[in-house]
C-alpha cells in the first residue's frame, strides 16, 4: 500500500489532518503492544511452569529473553531505521512482532517458546525505537508534546493492562491466548501503518547504507552482560554478577575504542557533547531507576506492613500506571503550552514532593497515605516523560531520529533494570534481612522509608542536572550572541 499524500487546498488540509490522526493511532498501537507484552507474560509464569514441568528459574527466561532482546538491540534497530527507512523498518517490526506472537502461542516446548519470545523482543525493539522517531514526521512540530504525551499514555496503559488482562485470558482461555491476543492487534496496526504513516524521505542525507557490524555486536554483548548482571540472582550479587559487570565494563571500553576507529560508527561519540542530549538521557535513566522503586518496594510494603492480600495489593499498585495513563495526554498539552524545559523541572520537583511524602507519611492514614503520594509521583513522572522526550526529539535532525529514539528507550530500560536490582538491594539492606517475607512489619516500614529517601535524593540530583543543563545552554546562547 502507498501512504496518503497531501492534496492542495482546504480538502488537502483536511485529508492531511485525518491522515495524521490515523498515523498517530498506528504509532499508539506500536507503543501499546510491546508495553503490554512486557507485563502480560509475568502473570502466566506459574501456569507455564506447571504446564511445561519446568522450574521457576527456567520459565523466568520467558520474560528475560524478551527484555534482553529489547535492551541489546534497540539502539541498533534505531540506527538501521535511519539508514534504510524508518517506516519500512517499523512495518517489518510490526510484522515480526505479530508472527512471533503467533509462534509463542503455538510453541510446543519451553525452549521454542523462549526462542519465539526473543524474536518477539526484536520486533518490539523496532517498534519502540521507531515509534518515537516517527512522531516528527507524522504530526506537526507544534503538537510534538501532545503526541509524546499520548505515547506515554499508551505505554502506561499497556503496563497497567498486562497483568489483569493476562489473568483473565489464562483463566478463561489458556496461557496461549496471552500471546495470541497480539495477532489481531498486529494485523490492524500493520494495515494502519502501511496506509497512513508518511513515506520515508528519499532525499534525506542519511549515513552510509552499511551498519557498523563490530560496534553493533560489541554494544549488544555489553548491554546483555550488564542486563544479566543486574537481573541474575535478584539483586544478590555473587561472583557471577561481578564477573558479568566486569565483562560489561570491558565490553564498553572496547565499544568506545571501536567507535573511535571506524569510518561509519554506530554512535558518533561527538554527539554526546550536545548538552541537551546527554543530560536528557542521563535524567531519563535516573528517573526510570526511581520509578522502578514503586514496583519493587510497593508490593512488599503493602502486603507485609499493612497485611493486604494479593488482590488489594494489585489494586493499589495499579493506581500509579493508571494515573500515568490518564495524565499523559494532558501533560503533553501542558508541555506544548508552557515549554519543555520548564515542565521538566516542574515534573522533577513534583516527584521529589511525592517521594518525600511517602517516606514521611509511613504508617499514617493507612494505605491512603501511600496511594496519595504515589499519585503525585506518577502524575509528575508523566509530565517529566513528555517534556524530556520533547526536549530531546524536537530539535534532532531527521536523519538521526531513529538512533536517538532508540537511545531514549535504552536509557529507560537500563534505568528499570538498574532500579529493580539496586533499589531492591537498598530496600533489603535497610530492612535488615535478605528474606523479605520473614521480615517484621516494623523492619519493612523502616526499609521503605530509607529506600524512598534515597529515591527522593536521586530525583534531587536529576533536578540539579536539569538546572545545570539549562544554565549551560543559556551561557552558550549568550556567548554566541556576543560579538
Amino acid at each position: 500500500m502507498k501512504p496518503v499524500t497531501e492534496m492542495p487546498g482546504e480538502a488537502g488540509r483536511t485529508q492531511a489532518a485525518t491522515s495524521a490522526r490515523w498515523a498517530l493511532a498506528s504509532l499508539s498501537l506500536s507503543m501499546l503492544m510491546p508495553s503490554l507484552d512486557t507485563s502480560i507474560a509475568n502473570v502466566g509464569l506459574p501456569t507455564l511452569a506447571q504446564a511445561s514441568g519446568s522450574s521457576f528459574q527456567q520459565v523466568q527466561w520467558i520474560v528475560l529473553a524478551y527484555l534482553l532482546s529489547i535492551t541489546t538491540l534497540i539502539v541498533s534497530v534505531g540506527r538501521l531505521g535511519d539508514i534504510f527507512g524508518r517506516r519500512r523498518l517499523l512495518l517489518i517490526g510490526i510484522a515480526l512482532f505479530t508472527l512471533a506472537s503467533l509462534f509463542c502461542g503455538m510453541a510446543p516446548t519451553l525452549t521454542l517458546l523462549i526462542a519465539a519470545r526473543g524474536l518477539q523482543g526484536l520486533g518490539a525493539a523496532m517498534m519502540m525505537a521507531l515509534t518515537v522517531a516517527m512522531v516528527g514526521e507524522a504530526v506537526p512540530k507544534e503538537r510534538t508534546g501532545s503526541a509524546m504525551g499520548l505515547l506515554g499514555t499508551m505505554s502506561a496503559i499497556g503496563t497497567t493492562l498486562g497483568p489483569s488482562l493476562g489473568g483473565i485470558l489464562i483463566t478463561g482461555f489458556g496461557w496461549e491466548t496471552i500471546f495470541l491476543v497480539n495477532v489481531p492487534l498486529g494485523i490492524a496496526n500493520f494495515l494502519l501503518a502501511a496506509r497512513f504513516l508518511p513515506a520515508d524521505r528519499q532525499d534525506r542525507q542519511a549515513a552510509p547504507g552499511r551498519l557498523d557490524g563490530i560496534g553493533t555486536l560489541l554494544l549488544a554483548l555489553t548491554l546483555a552482560a550488564y542486563a544479566l548482571a543486574m537481573t541474575t540472582g535478584h539483586g544478590s550479587f555473587g561472583a557471577l554478577n561481578i564477573g558479568l559487570l566486569l565483562a560489561a565494563a570491558f565490553g564498553g571500553a572496547l565499544f568506545i575504542f571501536a567507535e573511535m576507529n571506524v569510518k561509519s560508527p554506530l554512535l558518533r561519540l561527538s554527539m554526546f557533547r550536545d548538552r541537551r542530549l546527554s543530560t536528557g538521557l542521563a535524567m531519563g535513566t535516573l528517573v526510570s531507576t526511581v520509578i522502578m522503586t514503586t514496583l519493587v518496594v510497593g508490593p512488599f510494603y503493602l502486603s507485609l506492613a499493612f497485611g493486604l492480600d494479593a488482590a488489594h495489593v494489585g489494586a493499589v499498585m495499579s493506581a500509579g500506571p493508571l494515573v500515568s495513563a490518564l495524565t499523559g495526554v494532558p501533560a503533553g498539552r501542558i508541555v506544548d503550552r508552557f515549554g519543555a524545559h520548564r515542565m521538566t523541572m516542574t515534573g522533577l520537583a513534583g516527584m521529589i514532593v511525592g517521594l518525600s511524602l511517602i517516606a514521611v507519611l509511613q504508617g499514617r492514614f493507612g494505605a491512603a497515605g501511600y496511594i496519595g503520594p504515589l499519585i503525585i509521583v506518577t502524575a509528575n513522572y508523566a509530565l517529566f516523560q513528555a517534556s524530556n522526550n520533547t526536549t530531546i526529539m524536537k530539535e534532532i535532525s531527521p536523519e538521526q531520529r531513529g538512533l536517538i529514539s532508540g537511545m531514549l528507550s535504552l536509557s529507560r530500560n537500563l534505568g528499570l533494570i538498574t532500579g529493580a536490582s539496586v533499589m531492591g538491594a537498598i530496600f533489603a539492606l535497610a530492612s535488615g534481612t535478605a528474606d523479605m517475607r520473614a521480615a517484621p512489619p516494623e523492619a519493612v516500614a523502616h526499609g521503605m522509608q530509607i529506600t524512598y529517601i534515597v529515591a527522593a535524593l536521586l530525583i534531587a540530583a536529576t533536578l540539579a542536572i536539569a538546572l545545570t543543563g539549562q544554565a549551560f545552554a543559556k551561557h552558550a546562547a549568550l556567548s554566541e550572541d556576543m560579538p
